[in-house]
């Protein structure tokens, strides 16, 4: 069975502001919008894995790392892995970018 893989344009790369997260719908996902002060842009699942949640896109970011904004938790934007001594995972979505055009990939 071949998968299909879409990409959804979801902001232009030159108005996303660094070390700040954006909240995205994508269908019936939830998702956070990062631009590193790096300049990479990552994607991930905008709830944090503590059992009683938590919206990552008000989360801190910091490094590659964006900070629970209710429980503190240090989380990945590489790989969504949370880091000792907490532990868990959040999705990531591939980003590309095109001509100033953010896509999430699906």
């Amino acid at each position: 069975m071949l998968q299909t893989i879409t990409r959804i344009p979801v902001a232009n790369y030159s108005n996303l502001k660094e070390r700040t997260g954006y909240s995205i719908q994508i269908d019936d996902k939830q998702i956070a919008l990062f631009k590193t002060s790096k300049g990479t842009v990552y994607a991930l699942e905008n709830r944090s894995p503590h059992p009683k949640g938590g919206v990552l896109s008000e989360g801190l970011v910091s490094g590659d790392y964006v900070f629970c904004p209710v429980y503190d938790w240090k989380i990945s934007l590489v790989d969504g892995e949370v880091q000792a001594p907490d532990s868990g995972q959040v999705k990531i979505y591939k980003i590309e970018i095109e001509k100033d055009i953010v896509f999430v990939v699906l």
